[in-house]
């Protein structure tokens, strides 16, 4: 074979491997601005509570494995993931079940790279971002627990977990059914839908819970003894709690709110680990809208100032129209 043969076949390999990549992943136009997916390991085995060797794919639905925990080393990153061209997000599908931040340096999509080269590698910056929050014993940012006498229910006992991904051309989303939820001796099925949108930081995320229960919240992780700040529409129908300033791993700012309906909040309070919105009982659907902006991101708010007018655009738009998407 001659040389100019031989490039061409080798492009034409290439070309069909690129192609082959993208559609595992899940990304359909280099122009699609948000992206969600999951991935797993196949190819190895279970050895007690972890998972060795294997290697991942891209699946578009997951039953979580009862032997799945957290560090299993299954999951890429540990859950599902979903990002806009402005920040991307990651839960953990485990009981834990908090939201993480991706900040993100750049405006294109970044998530079918991430955890590739070493299961946390992810917490070290690189040309894309990092994982900017450190979770530690809260809910991160727009998770879902159940608070009983100040003290946080996780998914420490859980029938089953599913997970599902899909990826439109003006959204993405990621849907989890957690069912026979168990805290302090009830259960529940829930449902959550995380959707993200082009352009944007926010993800609105909808729950629904089959039987009405008490204490089922939402919040911000305390960090750095940050002040909360909390705001009101002004026809009193959304508001929102928030905190800015150094609380990221890598000592910079980190701006993070909820947007919540007031009537559908028993309370804002402060827990042991969060600021927390704590939702009435109920067993129809709830939305709110949760977000991270990162100082470092593109064209990122710099200041608390800025982060607060930014906030009070979202709020009068949901005051006008009652939903930001």
């Amino acid at each position: 074979m001659n040389l100019s043969k031989s490039l061409l076949a080798t492009a034409t390999i290439c070309l069909l491997a690129s192609c082959s990549s993208t559609k595992q992943s899940g990304l359909q136009s280099k122009n699609q601005k948000t992206y969600a997916e999951i991935s797993i390991k196949e190819g190895g085995k279970w050895n007690g509570r972890k998972y060795e060797g294997g290697t991942f794919k891209n699946v578009e639905s997951l039953d979580v494995p009862a032997s799945h925990t957290d560090h299993s080393w299954y999951i890429r990153y540990e859950g599902p993931g979903w990002e806009s061209n402005k920040v991307g997000y990651r839960l953990y599908l485990d009981w834990r079940n908090a939201i993480d931040i991706y900040g993100k340096l750049t405006d294109t999509l970044v998530l079918p790279q991430v955890g590739q080269d070493g299961f946390d590698s992810y917490h070290n910056m690189s040309n894309w971002g990092a994982d900017i929050l450190k979770v530690a014993k809260g809910m991160g940012v727009g998770s879902i627990g159940r608070i009983i006498n100040n003290e946080m229910y996780h998914f420490k006992e859980v029938e089953a977990t599913e997970a599902k991904v899909s990826n439109h051309k003006d959204k993405s989303e990621v849907k989890v059914k957690y069912t026979g939820w168990k805290t302090n001796n009830q259960k529940t099925n829930l449902e959550s839908q995380l959707t993200i949108f082009p352009d944007e930081r926010y993800t609105k995320h909808t729950i629904q819970s089959s039987e009405s229960m008490e204490g089922i919240c939402t919040g911000i992780v305390k960090l750095n003894n940050l002040p909360v700040i909390e705001k009101l529409s002004e026809n009193k129908k959304w508001g929102y709690i928030a905190t800015y300033g150094e609380q990221t791993l890598f000592k910079d700012n980190l701006g993070m709110a909820v947007f919540y309906q007031v009537e559908t909040a028993e309370k804002p309070f402060e827990g042991p680990h969060d600021h927390l919105i704590q939702f009435k009982p109920s067993k129809d659907k709830i939305t709110f809208y949760f977000l991270g902006a990162w100082e470092k991101e593109p064209d990122g708010i710099k200041n608390k100032e800025e982060f607060i007018r930014y906030l009070d655009s979202n709020l009068n738009k949901l005051n006008q129209n009652n939903e930001l998407k």
